[in-house]
């Protein structure tokens, strides 16, 4: 029986359930904030499989994936679609199990933007939340490369922004949308790794290509990914413009504008708030909406460019 998660329902953890199409999904014992009720991994195929995000480093998850192999079945393939610590520890110790290569786009810092590599090489930026800063696959997936297996057919689609090597994995109807698009929250977005010029392109390359649903890094299957997609482009439309109405008032480092926008956020996620507009300021100086101050930095104040940030 095909197992259909509820929005506000947690699945049991460590529980392999068939999710229709081929494929299973296991859920790690990672709740967080961040996390929702914990990475999702997710099996494909019928008897040599492909893994995709085994998850944290944790002994029971990789028990968990172990377990779920039946007579005959064995694991050909592992996916990752980021190096995030939530996603891509586990590939490790799950391939020197099975002898499945970890396939990526590539390391931690692989596909990072110009603009991010200026940032992070200038230093005091900070970010690095979570980052799997030693992961490297045993093959760097070629942007649109076509993986076959047994009974299953993966391609992998560069989609950075919310990580810079983050990868969408497309199979039949379903993309194994990582933590692009999430149905339960919106996407964290913290430079250098994360990068909104880029996120906005993956957005709109995700609603091109038309899957039938989502099946995300956390929380339950998008069973309307357009709608979805647009409201997180939506939703990024809203920040920019509360950003660029604050701005209006007079230079602000991107601290100081999360505690005047997110009024509703707990204290312990404002350091992710403000990286999250952070992510927007650095995208508007690209579009020439907004000028630095400074020197790129954590603390760089922003004003609004010479037009009033009406530049396109």
């Amino acid at each position: 029986m095909t197992y259909t998660t509820q929005p506000d329902t947690p699945p049991p953890v460590g529980e392999a359930r068939d999710m229709g199409g081929g494929v299973r999904a296991i859920l790690a014992p990672n709740p967080s904030p961040m996390t929702h009720w914990g990475t999702n991994t997710y099996l494909l195929g019928q008897r040599r499989l492909a893994v995709i995000d085994p998850g944290p480093d944790d002994p029971a998850h990789l028990r968990a994936i172990l377990g779920a192999l039946g007579p005959g079945q064995s694991v050909s393939h592992i996916f990752v679609t980021h190096a995030h610590l939530d996603h891509s520890p586990l590939a490790r110790r799950l391939a020197a199990e099975t002898g499945a290569p970890m396939l990526a786009y590539g390391g931690a810092e692989a596909g990072r933007s110009a603009v991010m590599t200026q940032l992070a090489e200038a230093g005091g930026i900070g970010g690095g939340e979570g980052v799997d800063a030693g992961f490297a696959p045993d093959h760097a997936l070629a942007d649109g490369e076509a993986i076959a297996g047994d009974s299953w057919r993966i391609t992998a689609h560069w989609t950075p922004g919310h990580f810079c090597n983050h990868m969408c994995f497309e199979s039949g109807g379903t993309m194994f949308s990582g933590d692009l698009v999430m149905g339960w929250a919106s996407t964290l977005i913290s430079p250098p790794d994360g990068d909104l010029t880029q996120f906005h392109a993956s957005c709109a390359r995700l609603a091109a290509a038309s899957p039938a649903r989502l099946l995300p890094g956390h929380g339950a299957p998008v069973t309307e990914p357009a709608t979805r997609v647009r409201w997180l482009v939506a939703h990024r439309d809203a920040r920019e413009a509360a950003i660029l109405d604050n701005l209006a008032h007079g230079p602000a480092d991107a601290a100081t504008l999360a505690r005047r926008i997110y009024t509703d956020t707990p204290p312990e996620l404002m350091p992710a708030a403000a990286r999250n507009v952070l992510a927007h300021l650095v995208d508007l100086m690209q579009k020439s909406r907004v000028r630095a101050l400074s020197p790129l930095s954590r603390t760089t104040r922003f004003a609004l460019s010479d037009d009033g940030g009406q530049s396109a």
